[in-house]
């Protein structure tokens, strides 16, 4: 992690969508990747209300960072994270019912997510507002990736389809383990493996072009 305050909004946004991918790299936030995502709908839905929360918690602890005793910052985040996390969920309860339904008990869960935690213990509470806003929505987003993209692969093989799409023949048998917590950890270990694969690539691939300049 780069020295703190040395961020800007660009660098820190894009740290979360690849380098420091919080599904992918860092490994957080496992319950609701392996618990909502048999359908690409709600993995779209759980990844943005997980970003407007990391975004505008991240942005308010920011600003009190300097006002916030260090005995009581863990209950102070608590409370900043449980207010964001009670606006998303009443906005998802009258205008998105059912996919607030299809969430359920995921939502207030947001409010423990150890992604949003970690960023404000780790970024937040150490950076200027606009790159602890920017560091938010890129690992926002970069969550929200990983998961609808682990959820589209579960739906296809799960179910037949994607987004509620068939895509699948209609012969096609679907695979009963993916709608199941084992099928989620089976599709998370074979896509951690390829981007691992692809992070080896392009640090060697890059490491190359350092030593030749």
């Amino acid at each position: 992690m780069a020295k703190a305050n040395k961020d800007t909004f660009l660098s820190a946004f894009l740290n979360g969508l690849w380098r420091e991918n919080p599904t992918f790299v860092l490994m957080l936030g496992m319950c609701p990747t392996l618990g909502i995502t048999t359908a690409a709908i709600n993995g779209v839905g759980m990844g943005l209300a997980t970003t407007f929360v990391l975004m505008f918690s991240n942005l308010f602890i920011s600003l009190l960072r300097n006002i916030i005793p260090d005995k009581v910052r863990i209950p102070a985040y608590i409370i900043v994270i449980a207010s964001f996390v009670t606006v998303i969920d009443l906005v998802m309860q009258a205008f998105l019912p059912d996919l607030r339904s299809a969430l359920g008990t995921y939502i207030p869960l947001i409010v423990v997510n150890c992604i949003i935690f970690a960023r404000a213990e780790s970024y937040a509470a150490k950076n200027p507002p606009v790159p602890s806003f920017g560091d938010g929505l890129g690992m926002g987003l970069g969550f929200t990736c990983a998961i609808t993209f682990l959820a589209c692969i579960r739906e296809l093989f799960g179910s037949g389809s994607v987004f509620g799409f068939q895509l699948m023949p209609e012969s096609y048998q679907p695979m009963a383990i993916m709608n199941q917590v084992a099928g989620g950890f089976i599709t998370l270990g074979l896509l951690l493996a390829v981007v691992n694969t692809l992070k080896t690539a392009m640090d060697k691939k890059k490491k190359v072009k350092e030593a030749r300049a």
